[in-house]
């Protein structure tokens, strides 16, 4: 496999995970580059109160970051953000979505994480901010405050020039989360849905990489990114998917002759995206 090959999504735990095993997994199955993003707090053991909170787990991302650097032929790119689904915690604790002052505290505690991760990006240690909503039923101000903390991500990205990454609800139709980011002068095409479907429209789509996405995606034309979303949890083995998944789609896109797309894909669209050198 001559071609870089990027998953754009994966988590690596060195702590309780198999660290840069699963990236040495990749490697040798001819993954080049590798976006890192931070696990959610909560999994490390921080619960956070305050934007600081949030350090000891961007850092450790980052020691993360180059030490998988270091046994890639390319290299791995950090992503840094505040999960979404800190927003249920943090009202389990402080007293429940009807309480206003919770909600707000949870707001401002979330914002404020995400205001540690851009000066991250800002400094250059990370390419992309990660945020989006719950992709679970939540009551109404939850929702609320999860779409405000949304925007602040776009504002963000756009106030240090840089891409976000969204988790959020499973859906085709991304016209609302478009319009938020434009609305902030945030690029709509730098706007990346996190696990898309190939069907994902209006932001940038990186398609969760079972082989049957990988096949529509394609044939569709329009762009997209790949990614297994792995979560390096010794609990769930291999999930969602294995490191070695990416590299094997792309082996499989190659032998039907969709050369123009990996490229796009791994190359290409990720450079326009994120700002980075993709190169071998």
């Amino acid at each position: 496999m001559t071609t870089p090959v990027l998953d754009n999504h994966c988590h690596i735990d060195p702590r309780n995970g198999d660290g840069i095993d699963a990236v040495r997994r990749f490697a040798r199955a001819g993954g080049t580059h590798i976006c890192i993003v931070n696990k959610p707090s909560w999994s490390l053991g921080v619960e956070a109160s305050e934007s600081d909170d949030f350090r000891d787990v961007f850092d450790e991302t980052l020691r993360t970051v180059e030490e998988a650097s270091e046994v890639l032929e390319g290299r791995a790119f950090g992503v840094l953000g505040v999960h979404p689904g800190l927003v249920s915690k943090l009202l389990g604790r402080w007293g429940g979505p009807q309480n206003e002052e919770a909600v707000e505290r949870a707001e401002r505690v979330m914002k404020e994480g995400l205001e540690v991760a851009a000066e991250y990006v800002g400094e250059g240690s990370a390419i992309a901010l990660k945020s989006g909503r719950p992709h679970y039923d939540v009551q109404e101000p939850t929702w609320e405050t999860s779409n405000n903390v949304m925007q602040h991500a776009f504002e963000l990205g756009a106030e240090v020039d840089c891409a976000v990454q969204l988790h959020t609800e499973s859906a085709d139709d991304f016209t609302d989360i478009r319009g938020m980011a434009e609305g902030v002068g945030m690029p709509p095409d730098r706007v990346v849905k996190h696990f898309s479907s190939p069907s994902v429209s209006a932001v940038q789509r990186s398609v969760i990489a079972y082989e049957e996405n990988v096949f529509e995606a394609v044939e569709d034309g329009r762009d997209f990114l790949l990614e297994t979303d792995y979560i390096d949890d010794p609990e769930r083995p291999g999930a969602v998917l294995g490191t070695r998944t990416v590299p094997r789609r792309v082996d499989a896109l190659l032998d039907e002759g969709y050369d123009d797309a990996v490229e796009r894909a791994c190359v290409t669209l990720p450079e326009e995206i994120y700002g980075v050198e993709i190169s071998v």
